[in-house]
């Protein structure tokens, strides 16, 4: 298998490939996807991107993005860790304005 092959309805990654990419094994990685602690998105080139895919990959501490051309190519492979969310840190949805009395 290539590394990335399109499906008529978005691509199929070598799991090697993106264990690599999360520096796990390919069973933790197969786990996490099976249990949802890896997620996905697929994005379609526009305009200037037209004929190139995004894919993004996430974890609860790193996030993988390639870019590929039509054929699955890699054009580029940019792995983020992700930042801990600090102990005692309100949820950022929270409303943290003082009430006056």
């Amino acid at each position: 298998m290539a590394q990335i092959e399109f499906t008529g309805d978005g691509a199929q990654v070598d799991a090697d490939f993106l264990a690599r990419a999360f520096d796990l094994s390919t069973e933790a990685l197969r786990r996490g996807m099976r249990d949802g602690a890896i997620t996905s998105r697929f994005e379609t080139g526009e305009g200037k991107d037209a004929g190139r895919v995004r894919l993004s990959f996430f974890s609860s501490s790193r996030r993988v993005q390639f870019v590929a051309d039509e054929s699955g190519r890699v054009l580029t492979c940019v792995t983020t860790p992700l930042p801990r969310p600090r102990a005692g840190r309100k949820d950022a949805g929270q409303d943290q304005r003082k009430t006056r009395r």
